[in-house]
C-alpha cells in the first residue's frame, strides 16, 4: 500500500488561503470582498498550474529523467495515443531496426479494441503505460471520482492485456487539476510528462517536427511523439513515420541511449 498522500506545498498553501478567507469573512463580515478576491485569485493560479503540463505546483511530475540516468546518457522516447493498428506496427518495426526501446502511453479503450497489438508492444521489449481509458478532452475538468474511475479502468485493462501493471500516467494533452495527485497516489502511479515535444498531432511538416524535437536534445530528456492521432505529412502519411528514422539517427549521433521510463528510474 502506498504511504499517506502528502499535498504539495502549493496545495497546502491554497488550503490555508481558503481557510484564512473563510475565517476572515466570519470575523470581519465587511471584509468579504477581500476574502472572495483572495479565493478567486488562488483558483486562477490553480487553474493555470493545471494548464501547464510541465508544472510541479500540483504535485510530483516527471519532466526529466533522474541525474543518474542523464549521467548514463539515457533519454526516454515516449509515444502517446495508441495503439493504432495502421501506425503502431510500423513504429515498432522502426524501433526494432534501431534496437531502441520506448514507453507507449496507451489509451485503455483502444487497447481493449486491439489487445494483440498492445501485447506486441510489450513482447518486443517496450513498456505500456497509462494514458487514461477514454482519453477525454474534458479530463482536466473531471472530479476526483470520475478521474479515479477513468485511470483505474485503464490501469486494469492495460495490466490484464499485457500482464504488466503500468507505473506511469500521462493526462490527455498533459492537462490536469488538483484532484489528480491524490488519485495517482492512491493508484500507485507516477505522473510523467516530457522535456520536449513537437506538437506532432497538429504539425505535419517532418522537418519542423524533427527540428523541434532535436534542438538542444540531450541526456536526461523525455521526448514525446504520437503514434495515435498523428498529423499527416503533405504526402498523406503519419508524420511520426517520416520523423522517427531521422530522430533515431540524431539520437545515435549524439551518443544518447533511449530507454523506457522504468529502466531510467531503476537503480
Amino acid at each position: 500500500m502506498p504511504a499517506r498522500w502528502i499535498p504539495s506545498p502549493f496545495l497546502r498553501t491554497s488550503a490555508a488561503v481558503h481557510g484564512a478567507a473563510a475565517l476572515g469573512a466570519l470575523a470581519v463580515p465587511a471584509a468579504w470582498p477581500w476574502a472572495l478576491g483572495a479565493v478567486l485569485a488562488n483558483h486562477a493560479v490553480l487553474a493555470a498550474a493545471g494548464l501547464l503540463p510541465r508544472a510541479t505546483l500540483l504535485g510530483p511530475n516527471l519532466i526529466r529523467l533522474p541525474e543518474a540516468a542523464a549521467q548514463r546518457r539515457e533519454i526516454a522516447l515516449t509515444i502517446d495515443d495508441g495503439p493504432d493498428p495502421k501506425v503502431t506496427p510500423q513504429v515498432l518495426d522502426l524501433l526494432d531496426a534501431a534496437g531502441v526501446q520506448a514507453s507507449f502511453f496507451c489509451i485503455g479503450r483502444l487497447a481493449q479494441q486491439h489487445p494483440a497489438l498492445c501485447r506486441a508492444i510489450v513482447q518486443r521489449g517496450h513498456r505500456v503505460e497509462n494514458h487514461g481509458f477514454a482519453h477525454s478532452n474534458a479530463f482536466s475538468l473531471f472530479g476526483p471520482g470520475a478521474m479515479r474511475r477513468d485511470i483505474a479502468l485503464a490501469q486494469a485493462t492495460l495490466g490484464d492485456i499485457t500482464g504488466q501493471a503500468p507505473r506511469f500516467f500521462r493526462a490527455t494533452a498533459g492537462l490536469r487539476n488538483p484532484f489528480l495527485d491524490p488519485v495517482l497516489h492512491g493508484l500507485d502511479l507516477q505522473l510523467a510528462t516530457w522535456t520536449r515535444r513537437a506538437y506532432d498531432t497538429r504539425t505535419g511538416d517532418p522537418g519542423r517536427v524533427h527540428q523541434r524535437l532535436t534542438q538542444h536534445l540531450g541526456a536526461g530528456d523525455i521526448v514525446l511523439v504520437h503514434d495515435g492521432h498523428s498529423a499527416r505529412t503533405p504526402e498523406g502519411g503519419p508524420v511520426i513515420l517520416a520523423v522517427l528514422p531521422r530522430l533515431l539517427q540524431t539520437i545515435a549521433e549524439r551518443q544518447l541511449r533511449p530507454v523506457t521510463l522504468t529502466q531510467a528510474l531503476s537503480p
